[in-house]
C-alpha cells in the first residue's frame, strides 16, 4: 500500500472551493464556521468526550453555548450514558445528520456531487450582497469539472 503524499491531496483538488463549500453547508445548517470546523474534527475523532471537545476548542474562538447548541440541534449525540458505577464520563459521537452533511460535503469538493441550486438553498433567495456573491460563486464551483 502507498502512502498518501502532499501532491496527491494537490492532485485531487480537494480544497480548491472548500470556502464555498464550506460557507454553502453553514449557511444552510445555521452553523458557524468554527461549530461546522469543530464537527469535522469530531467525525474524524468517531467517539469523544467533553474532555475532547475542551481540547478541540482551544483553536476556535471561545463559545460558552457551543456545546449545548450542538447536542440541542442534534449535531452529536450520546453514545454511551454515565452511570455512577462503572462508567464515569458520558462518551458521543457525531449524529446520521452530520455524518451525512460532512459526507456531501466532501463529495461536492470531489465533484461527485454540485452545490444545490434550488430554492431549497437558502443562498439562491440573494437576499443580501453576500448571497448575491455566493450566488455567482456557487455557479463557478458548479461549472469546474476539474475539481
Amino acid at each position: 500500500m502507498r502512502k498518501l503524499q502532499a501532491g496527491d491531496i494537490r492532485d485531487l483538488n480537494l480544497f480548491k472551493h472548500y470556502r464555498i463549500v464550506r460557507k454553502w453547508a453553514c449557511k444552510n445548517n445555521k452553523l458557524n464556521d468554527a461549530e461546522l470546523e469543530l464537527l469535522i474534527y469530531f467525525d474524524c475523532m468517531g467517539m469523544f468526550t467533553k474532555q475532547d471537545y475542551k481540547i478541540g476548542t482551544y483553536a476556535y474562538s471561545w463559545d460558552n453555548r457551543r456545546w449545548n447548541k450542538l447536542i440541542k440541534d442534534g449535531w452529536i449525540v450520546v453514545y454511551r450514558n454515565y452511570n455512577r458505577t462503572t462508567q464515569r464520563y458520558n462518551i458521543y459521537k457525531v449524529s446520521l445528520k452530520c455524518k451525512q452533511l460532512i459526507a456531501r460535503m466532501y463529495r461536492i469538493m470531489l465533484g461527485d456531487e454540485d452545490i444545490p441550486t434550488s430554492k431549497r438553498n437558502s443562498i439562491m433567495s440573494g437576499k443580501t450582497y453576500i448571497d448575491k456573491v455566493l450566488i455567482t460563486a456557487i455557479k463557478n464551483v458548479n461549472k469546474d469539472k476539474n475539481r
